[in-house]
């Protein structure tokens, strides 16, 4: 009878252990707890202790530190019909625990879900153009969207990064020889523009050469003097173009007096 008793007892104390493990737990600060009685929502508790009723109360666990989520790689056709692989990684958080739970089965898996396709819609609305150089307008249209999406399930997207655009072989050959005959078109138009005011500095020049004669006497001495400094063995005079149609004027009128009178 005395060893019935004690193995009751010891039944009964297990028992009651095992019912307050049940019945206590302990949430770390970043853990809140979404209790259920009977099956119905009462409310969310945390952090600390936490008791509750055995059998009758059930508790859900739910971390409130930012999540990183890593989009898997998808084919995506630009807007100019170029196909990319592209892949980002998203930053987002649970700030209602009540929804994160009751709203959705598993917010993660949703998550996921929704950032995939909505990585391929906003993208293939732009340009590969774009998609390379706009990166930070593209993380802010998707971060928008899905935080609007998430809403409703309590979660906040705080951050989206587009990480890689992957192109084909070919299709970055094609773009290495447009960047390389963009780059000889603006040499073209830099050379042009020099030319056309190097002509107009000249025409300035001439101009002002034009009013005073001895001006370009004065520049006729300064050249040979550039050109004496330099040590070569030739040295070219210029022949005004005005002493060249006096010359001319001469000759003529000297041929003209020597020419026998007409009758």
């Amino acid at each position: 009878m005395n060893l019935f008793g004690t193995t009751f007892f010891a039944v009964i104390v297990v028992l009651a252990l095992l019912i307050l493990a049940s019945a206590v737990k302990v949430l770390r600060e970043y853990e809140r707890g979404v209790i259920f009685t009977l099956g119905r929502f009462t409310g969310v508790k945390g952090p600390g202790l936490i008791l509750l009723v055995p059998i009758v109360q059930q508790m859900v666990r739910t971390d409130l530190r930012t999540l990183v989520l890593d989009v898997p790689a998808q084919d995506v056709i630009s807007r100019d019909n170029v196909s990319v692989r592209v892949n980002a990684v998203i930053y987002f958080r649970v700030i209602d625990p009540e929804k994160s739970v009751i709203q959705v089965e598993d917010f993660m898996a949703a998550t996921s879900q929704l950032a995939q396709t909505t990585l391929r819609s906003v993208l293939g609305k732009h340009d590969l153009d774009e998609m390379l150089a706009e990166r930070d307008k593209l993380n802010a249209d998707i971060q928008e969207i899905l935080d609007s999406q998430t809403d409703a399930w309590g979660i906040k997207v705080a951050n989206v990064e587009i990480k890689h655009v992957d192109i084909n072989e070919s299709m970055i050959r094609a773009i290495a020889r447009q960047a390389e005959a963009e780059r000889e078109r603006r040499a073209k138009v830099i050379n042009a523009e020099g030319e056309q005011q190097a002509a107009q500095k000249l025409l300035e020049a001439a101009e002002i050469l034009a009013r005073r004669p001895e001006a370009m006497q004065l520049r006729y001495l300064g050249t040979l003097a550039v050109i004496a400094g330099e040590k070569n063995s030739t040295i070219v005079f210029p022949f005004p173009t005005e002493l060249a149609s006096l010359v001319s004027g001469l000759v003529k009128e000297k041929t003209g007096d020597a020419s026998p009178p007409t009758s």
